[in-house]
């Protein structure tokens, strides 16, 4: 019998035409991605599979033995043409087929053949545009024409922050829930392949590596590699929230101005402490923003919208400048003129006040989590809070379009909940 564990069996049982297996270090992801490629040539001979692989390297070091050892346990045995770059597969004499071996670093090379099941291994260690272009160039091998056959990718990987898989696997279903049907997906911890590993496996990766990276290369979760997060206190599981907009509760919408990208975050207070719970992403302008904050908040009745709710609206005090329709009306009166309650400072705060009041409310020294998010009804805004780091000069990046929801919530945040209180000077009396 094949030797797997609960998320490697979970894995290869997926229906999905596209599957990904991600994992932590020595979770075993070459190997369930080989198991499955012995299961193919026993239920599809003579069909020929591909494994890629980020270098050449990778394929004569890690998968050559792999599918060695894997093919055994799976009752077949190989014959590696090194030259060639190619595996044959054998039950006892008979030939079952061929997995061509290929590397992804250079994508277009990735041409001339057909195959009916593909494994791509480390996807991830690719930058995401290559990894986009070697992702085509193989479902373009993808065309055998047999009943039946599923002509499936395979994927498995370490995750490497948010690039190339979790967007295709994660952002791409939530975004277009069709796709469930056709992308399946398996995330696995080290702990879970223990019983294969060394004893001082995990105790070594734990002694050696940092929180973020424990995370991603011991849990299998994605989580931001590429430099310090800003919103570092932002846990989706420990600050998550399952509150709701209930009828007629006042709400509190940060906002922040972009043409063609306004976002709109709002809140609601359980106990004093604010729970995001709704977005708006990607208004046009503010016109717009208001007629969809009416139609998702207030009741339209008679030819108008009718408050149900008071509204108060954190926005960016740029907007008292900034004209969306004409030369005589600020974004800001705009608001007002809605009927909506508008709180906004002369300007706003220095971005790392704002940032740090954010945080302060994620998580503070204490451990206490007073800010939360329903990252279901807010998803945009739980990704950006996960995603945002700091650019190279210091200063929030704001070249990866996740910066707007931020900004729109730390306006709220930052009124509400600063760090430093104000404080109300006094006139002392005399006798």
């Amino acid at each position: 019998m094949p030797s797997l564990n609960v998320p490697q069996s979970q894995f290869l049982e997926l229906p999905h035409k596209f599957r990904s297996f991600v994992a932590g270090f020595g979770s075993g992801k070459t190997w369930v991605g080989c198991a499955a490629l012995c299961r193919h040539f026993w239920e599809w001979p003579k069909i020929n599979a591909g494994y890629f692989a980020p270098t050449y390297p990778q394929i004569r070091d890690i998968f050559f033995p792999t599918i060695e050892e894997v093919a055994f346990d799976w009752g077949l045995k190989v014959k590696t043409k090194e030259s060639d770059k190619e595996v044959e597969f054998y039950s006892g004499r008979q030939y079952r087929g061929t997995t061509i071996c290929r590397s992804m670093e250079k994508p277009q090379t990735i041409v001339g053949f057909k195959i009916g099941h593909a494994l791509v291994d480390e996807l991830d260690v690719l930058a995401a545009t290559k990894a986009q272009q070697a992702w085509r160039k193989i479902i373009a091998r993808m065309r055998y024409k047999v009943d039946g056959l599923k002509n499936g990718v395979d994927v498995t990987t370490t995750p490497e922050g948010f690039k190339f898989v979790y967007q295709q696997f994660v952002k791409q279903l939530r975004e277009k829930p069709s796709l469930a049907g056709m992308y399946g997906l398996v995330q696995a911890s080290t702990f879970d392949n223990e019983l294969n590993l060394p004893g001082d496996y995990i105790p070594s990766l734990m002694e050696s590596y940092p929180e973020q990276l424990i995370r991603a290369y011991l849990n299998g979760q994605f989580v931001n590699l590429t430099s310090g997060t800003i919103y570092h206190g932002y846990d989706r599981k420990l600050n998550a929230s399952q509150e709701a907009v209930e009828p007629g509760e006042p709400l509190f919408i940060g906002m922040d101005f972009n043409v063609g990208k306004m976002a709109a975050v709002t809140h609601v207070k359980r106990l004093g402490l604010p729970h995001a719970v709704d977005e708006v992403m990607n208004a046009y302008d503010t016109p717009d923003m208001i007629r969809r904050l009416k139609e998702r908040y207030w009741l339209y009745a008679e030819g108008e919208y009718r408050p149900t709710r008071e509204i108060r609206i954190y926005p960016d005090a740029s907007g008292d400048g900034r004209r969306s329709v004409n030369a005589s009306t600020t974004d800001l009166a705009l608001l007002r003129q809605a009927g909506f309650k508008v709180i906004a400072p002369a300007a706003n705060p220095p971005v790392k006040d704002r940032i740090n009041a954010m945080n302060a409310m994620l998580c503070n020294a204490q451990g206490e989590r007073r800010y939360r998010v329903n990252a279901d009804r807010c998803p945009t805004y739980a990704d950006c809070l996960e995603q945002q780091v700091w650019a190279a000069n210091g200063e929030p990046d704001k070249t990866q379009d996740n910066d707007h929801p931020n900004d729109a919530a730390g306006y709220f945040v930052h009124k509400e909940y600063p760090i430093v209180k104000p404080v109300i000077q006094t006139q002392s009396l005399r006798l």
